[in-house]
């Protein structure tokens, strides 16, 4: 995309020359941008179409504070380093500019030569709507007017996202959910998905999907977590206007938007941030901080107060001009800990002496505050994989703020223990149960994510023991237990139906899978799974709070058994889960029951529609006076093999009935 203009293409004539007179930043701007308490920098910085004395134009701005001389070059003016300098504005380190001539779909970079060793670069522009990928990345110009239709959604969405609300996320790629064969396995576009995902997600009874970063990122094999564009969304899908398009047409139809962002860390590309005006302005120093020796990449300098606001305008960013619902915050723990993954003598101490990274702290429970304060409505989900207290508690409590955490202990001690052989589970039964012990500490997410299927780790069914019909009623009664688990829940795209391979970026999912049996009835289990979850106030309105869980029976470890009751408000909404990880099935198993009455078989992983061996209670069984459990009345069942089966009081059927 090149240089446009009412005057013309760049090839008949060059942008004017830069004016000084005009700038969109105030002094209260810069006083804000410099205190840290800036955030909403992107209305401020970066590339606007703008008017000045009757000319349309565009205004640049870009810090670089230790710059000696900043010029924009792009295809207007043949990438010609001298012909649109930008001038300092005060003591702030922002340099400005006003080009007249210019429009939206001018591509730019910034020259910058730097007052150390004359070092220069040209850098795409930190705060840019959109980029150009390629060889040589650039900015580009970008009008971002849009007509939202999702005022209603946007009014109650506050409602679709608390707590006490059933929440069942899609996690997924972009790029490889689905691609088009045909044209040489292309990816869909925003435009194409957005019908085929909105159907979809209908189809499978999901509350919200969360994107993997959609934020620019150079390297496609990084899946969006080394990110490089803050503010805009990857132009291999298409532009900006089109995945708000896709967002908008999400809401229209009732799901949520989380997406994945990335504050913790940054690639050192030369385009990008890192070295930005020849010193370490968004990153450390110091290697010990600065660099993450994991992933290779840059760490953003939390102490440097125009980072905070450049990171916070960037999640203000995405909530007010994509209308986004919430945030999963990748890679918490490695912000937290000033020792992440680095052995003795590679990191440096805080004032106190700890590990704990008092900058990063501060930032993230700044993070949440804004959002909070601006977005009450909206979801913070930190992905945290180590005991750090109260991730998900108030700041006025102490806690960082987030809304909820992954409940990365659950995931690991849940796929170790479905890996063993049903014979040998009766030794492991702890690693089902021990989640109870601190399961109230956060409002927890049940994770079955990306990070599992990826680097050798197999698909989720590959995970499983057994042939194929002991793999997939596995991954029915996995997929049981977490939905009867207190917590949200998250699906990675492809584990919904037990695709074999690992999920790789380069491809789409496998799903001419579906054609087969076993395939399409796991499909149909998580889809009423999902159903049920979203319709059964006890199984998800008192998902972090201890009084909508008990166990029945938590100790049959001999037997491979589980029973537990989940609670709604209401004293009549309750639901009994008995869960036979072994693979034998079990008659005449007796389960303790709350109240008397017909209790009715709502679910059953092993019936025949969902490739089961088709065992169970034929619809349901009476309640029993013989107290079992501590309960007062008992149920007497048959347990199918690797299978659960889900209960809930209700009117027996009429006699005859063989509905």
């Amino acid at each position: 995309m090149g240089y446009s203009s009412k005057e013309g293409p760049a090839e008949e004539k060059a942008a004017e020359t830069v004016r000084y007179d005009f700038t969109l930043l105030s002094e209260d701007d810069l006083y804000l941008f410099n205190e840290g308490s800036h955030f909403r920098l992107y209305e401020k910085l970066g590339a606007h179409p703008a008017s000045h004395d009757g000319r349309d134009g565009v205004h640049f701005a870009v810090w670089a504070p230790n710059a000696e001389a900043v010029s924009v070059i792009g295809d207007f003016n043949q990438w010609n380093q001298r012909r649109h300098p930008l001038h300092p504005l005060q003591q702030s380190g922002i340099w400005t500019g006003f080009i007249p001539g210019l429009a939206p779909g001018a591509v730019y970079k910034y020259h910058l030569v730097s007052r150390h060793n004359q070092y220069r670069v040209d850098k795409t522009d930190p705060f840019a709507f959109y980029h150009e990928l390629g060889p040589r990345p650039a900015s580009v110009v970008w009008d971002m007017r849009y007509e939202w239709q999702d005022r209603g959604w946007m009014a109650g969405r506050g409602a679709v996202n608390r707590l006490e609300a059933p929440i069942s996320l899609y996690e997924m790629h972009l790029g490889s959910w689905m691609r088009v064969p045909e044209e040489k396995d292309r990816p869909l576009t925003y435009d194409e998905l957005a019908p085929r995902l909105v159907d979809y997600l209908r189809k499978m009874n999901f509350t919200h999907v969360e994107f993997l970063p959609v934020m620019e990122h150079p390297f496609y094999g990084s899946w969006g977590y080394q990110c490089l564009g803050y503010f805009a969304p990857t132009s291999r899908y298409g532009p900006p206007e089109a995945f708000m398009r896709l967002v908008d047409r999400l809401h229209g139809a009732g799901f949520g938007v989380i997406l994945d962002w990335v504050p913790s860390h940054f690639p050192s590309d030369e385009h990008g941030l890192g070295y930005f005006d020849g010193t370490h302005l968004f990153e450390h120093a110091d290697p010990r901080k600065g660099v993450h020796p994991d992933w290779k990449s840059l760490i953003f300098n939390y102490g440097r107060r125009e980072v905070v606001s450049f990171l916070i305008s960037s999640a203000l960013f995405w909530l007010d001009k994509y209308h986004i619902d919430g945030f999963r915050v990748d890679a918490v723990a490695s912000m937290l800990y000033l020792d992440y993954s680095r052995a003795e003598g590679e990191w440096m101490p805080n004032v106190h002496g700890g590990n704990e990274n008092l900058e990063a702290i501060d930032f993230l429970k700044r993070f949440n505050a804004e959002v909070h304060s601006e977005y009450p409505g909206v979801l913070t989900v930190a992905e945290e994989s180590t005991s750090w207290p109260q991730v998900s508690r108030p700041i006025y409590r102490g806690g960082l703020g987030f809304d909820m955490k992954w409940d990365m202990g659950w995931m690991h001690d849940t796929l170790q223990y479905f890996a063993k052989d049903p014979v040998h589970r009766s030794y492991h039964h702890d690693k089902l149960t021990f989640r109870m012990l601190y399961a109230w500490h956060e409002n927890y997410l049940l994770p079955l994510s990306h990070d599992e299927v990826v680097h050798g780790k197999g698909s989720l069914v590959g995970k499983m023991p057994g042939d194929a019909w002991c793999r997939f009623a596995n991954l029915r009664l996995l997929f049981a237990y977490m939905h009867a688990q207190p917590g949200k829940k998250l699906m990675f795209m492809g584990g919904e139906w037990g695709q074999w391979q690992e999920w790789s970026h380069d491809r789409s999912l496998d799903w001419h899978l579906l054609e087969e049996g076993l395939h399409a009835g796991l499909q149909r289990w998580l889809e009423d799974l999902n159903r049920f979850y979203r319709d059964q106030a006890a199984m998800h309105q008192l998902d972090c709070r201890p009084e909508g869980f008990a166990w029945i029976d938590c100790n049959d470890a001999h037997q491979s058994v589980l029973s537990l009751l989940r609670k709604g408000k209401k004293v009549h909404e309750q639901i009994i889960v008995v869960c036979n990880f072994s693979g034998t099935p079990l008659h005449n198993y007796q389960v303790g029951a709350p109240q008397g009455g017909f209790w009715a078989e709502v679910l059953n992983s092993d019936a025949q529609q969902y490739g089961g061996s088709n065992q169970g209670n034929q619809g349901g069984v009476e309640a029993a006076p013989v107290p079992a459990h501590g309960l007062p009345y008992s149920l007497t069942i048959v347990l199918p093999p690797l299978a659960a089966v889900f209960f809930k009081r209700a009117q027996p059927p009429v006699k005859g009935d063989t509905a």
